[in-house]
């Protein structure tokens, strides 16, 4: 890699812009009322917001049909769907409440905390997917699949080829203690140039390079791993650090933090496999690395690999979520989550530039 892209990795992080165009018809020399925009993911994320609010414990969840530009909300009965139906989003009725699989989620954190799985409520399903990866064998696998069994069909359990890992390694990009991981944004502290990374990153590197036994460019200044995944570190040299994502061809300009929304379509960035896409599958995952269990991520389709820890998760100029890790890779495929950006910018007190 040139010395200029890996700077770039440093100073933009680890980020695509889409065009909406609308067509005026002209009929008796007067215009017609232009179509409505389609709705956006992100627009779509404040509705269910709202409509959540509204419904209560009527409403089971929500996701984006980015095919058809709509919000689908779950609900548990025909009064509740009118409702969604005014609001503007087209309703789902389903069999299991949001208490229901939280319940059963709750059942699976006390009795199936088990290091190599995961799970999530997915609301086009309406229940909890539990992924085993590969080590999850013998005894192990065997309590989970019973705890599993006494859910009933709020859960069921799927298995992984690889090995869920937090996304660490050698390589280039953000160096420090022989170690390597993606900066995630460059964000701001009290007029201060920062950036945020993985937790686990900054768990283990104090002092950070913008290459392989480079001068240090920025100082870890906190981090939270287990639990979360987010690490804070502060620019102790006069680097440029826009607030820009690395497409490795060119970069994308971060305006704004946002919520992550099931079904949008979303861009991850990093220093090991560069630029990938993907869907949001589930939100609120919980993840048992071997390493501890961290709670609350967003579950995605994107590829990663190690080294690309910390790296971006955006959609457009909206930055949402810094990479934790996953299993698989970008050959064979895979799943990855992220650590929502918007929590690690309240808990650390910085704000995208």
């Amino acid at each position: 890699m040139k010395r200029t892209s890996v700077r770039r990795t440093v100073i933009a992080g680890a980020g695509v812009a889409a065009l909406v165009s609308a067509t005026l018809t002209l009929q008796s020399a007067s215009a017609a009322p232009a179509a409505p925009d389609p709705l956006t993911a992100i627009a779509a994320g404040a509705l269910a917001t709202d409509i959540s609010s509204d419904l209560g414990s009527d409403a089971a969840g929500s996701y984006y049909d980015a095919k058809n530009h709509k919000l689908v909300v779950n609900v548990l009965d025909d009064s509740a769907a009118e409702r969604v139906r005014t609001a503007g989003a087209e309703p789902k009725v389903v069999k299991h409440s949001l208490a229901a699989l939280n319940e059963a989620r709750s059942t699976l954190k006390a009795k199936a905390t088990i290091p190599g799985t995961s799970w999530a409520m997915h609301p086009k399903t309406n229940n909890v997917v539990v992924t085993a990866d590969r080590t999850v064998r013998g005894e192990k696998l065997q309590r989970l699949n019973k705890v599993v069994d006494s859910l009933g069909d709020r859960a069921v359990v799927t298995r992984s080829a690889g090995t869920l890992r937090p996304l660490i390694a050698g390589g280039d990009a953000i160096w420090g203690s022989g170690s390597r991981c993606s900066l995630g944004f460059n964000v701001t502290k009290g007029g201060e140039p920062y950036f945020l990374t993985a937790g686990h990153c900054t768990n283990s590197v104090s002092s950070w390079s913008d290459q392989q036994g480079g001068q240090e460019v920025a100082a870890t200044q906190s981090g939270s791993f287990p639990g979360d995944d987010y690490g804070l570190a502060k620019y102790t040299a006069d680097t440029a650090h826009p607030s820009e994502v690395n497409l490795y061809s060119g970069t994308q300009v971060i305006a704004q933090a946002g919520e992550a929304t099931v079904g949008q379509k979303v861009t991850r960035s990093g220093s090991t496999t560069q630029v990938h896409d993907g869907d949001v599958k589930a939100l609120n995952a919980t993840v048992n690395y071997q390493e501890g269990t961290v709670e609350g991520l967003i579950q995605t389709s994107v590829c990663a690999e190690p080294g690309d820890s910390g790296g971006s998760l955006f959609d457009g100029d909206t930055a949402l979520g810094l990479t934790s890790g996953g299993s698989g890779n970008c050959s064979s495929g895979g799943e990855t989550y992220f650590q929502p950006v918007t929590e690690a910018l309240q808990a650390t007190g910085t704000q995208i530039r």
